[in-house]
């Protein structure tokens, strides 16, 4: 059991290590190739930061332990809203564009309701295929959004470049940086999984319980960290943007990914996924209420997500 532990506490540190040089890794390539800044925080930002999830559910799914992939997902999702957005906006209250609420915001809110009806009668291989059109569709909103009106390419490079900074020398580091960083989420997911499956026999509560509990936690702490670190630089965009764009990765991408690799695997119960809806609704009203997330509106998250956590399907 001792060893499952520090097993399981490993893995979540490999991960959390692993993503944060595979996102700056990357961040730095397409920045050192031209890329557009807006496209580096659409993409880069909301995929990069769903990596975790997407790692562990997928190794999660191969090995036949379905409960821990989508309850990895259900819970992350959740836990994106009620502990990175709620902590941030705890640091300082997060101001919101208007472009964001009436675009991005409403995506990623769909995206996360569309994975909780799917996940009704659990993801079938034809769900994931609905999810995977889906991601299609947000990566092309997202590339047509970043294209679009709003705060000139110039500032908006000034607020990624804080956050990856262009390399200084030759991009063979940064790429060596990403591959790297990917297969140590990779090796991450594994061990974590794995440790995760043994812990929850071991206790005897559910896979489910885990994957919604502690792991899901555990994939979200490197965005729970850039979207304080963002809140407390007054970088408000990208703790807001982190935050959506990799709920809307991890549902459609995450859901399309467990879908097709173990068709017909069992829901997450019936109120997680619930919580998981009302925590993103609640965040994208809270929102458009006055453009900003108060602390009080944070405070409404946090005790939300706690006072349901108890009550998991153990």
């Amino acid at each position: 059991m001792a060893v499952d532990v520090v097993i399981l506490i490993v893995g979540l540190l490999v991960l959390a290590v692993a993503g944060d040089q595979f996102v700056v890794g990357a961040a730095r390539v397409a920045r050192a190739m031209s890329i557009r800044p807006a496209i580096v925080g659409a993409i880069i930002g909301g995929l990069g930061a769903s990596l975790p999830e997407l790692a562990v559910s997928g190794v999660a799914s191969i090995r036949g332990s379905t409960q821990i992939a989508v309850g990895n997902l259900v819970g992350s999702i959740a836990a994106n809203v009620a502990l990175a957005l709620a902590f941030a906006a705890m640091v300082a209250p997060i101001r919101v564009e208007s472009r964001t609420i009436r675009r991005e915001a409403p995506a990623s809110v769909a995206s996360v309701a569309l994975f909780a009806l799917l996940l009704r009668g659990g993801l079938s291989v034809a769900d994931g295929a609905i999810l995977a059109v889906a991601v299609a569709v947000a990566v092309a909103f997202l590339l047509g959004a970043a294209r679009g009106g709003g705060r000139g390419d110039r500032e908006l490079d000034v607020e990624v470049g804080e956050f990856f900074p262009r390399p200084q020398g030759r991009t063979g580091r940064e790429i060596v940086r990403t591959v790297a960083g990917l297969a140590g989420m990779i090796a991450g997911a594994e061990a974590l999984v794995a440790s995760a499956s043994d812990v929850a026999t071991r206790m005897g509560v559910s896979q489910e319980f885990i994957g919604l509990s502690v792991v899901a936690v555990g994939t979200s702490a490197p965005l729970i960290a850039i979207a304080v670190q963002a809140a407390r630089r007054g970088d408000h965009d990208i703790a807001v943007g982190s935050v959506i764009g990799s709920n809307l990765f991890i549902a459609l991408a995450g859901g399309a990914l467990v879908g097709f690799v173990s068709g017909g695997s069992s829901g997450a119960g019936t109120l997680a996924p619930v919580l998981m809806v009302s925590l993103a609704l609640a965040s994208w009203i809270f929102m458009a209420r006055g453009s900003i997330v108060t602390r009080r509106e944070a405070s409404v998250l946090l005790v939300a997500y706690a006072a349901a956590i108890p009550f998991f399907p153990r």
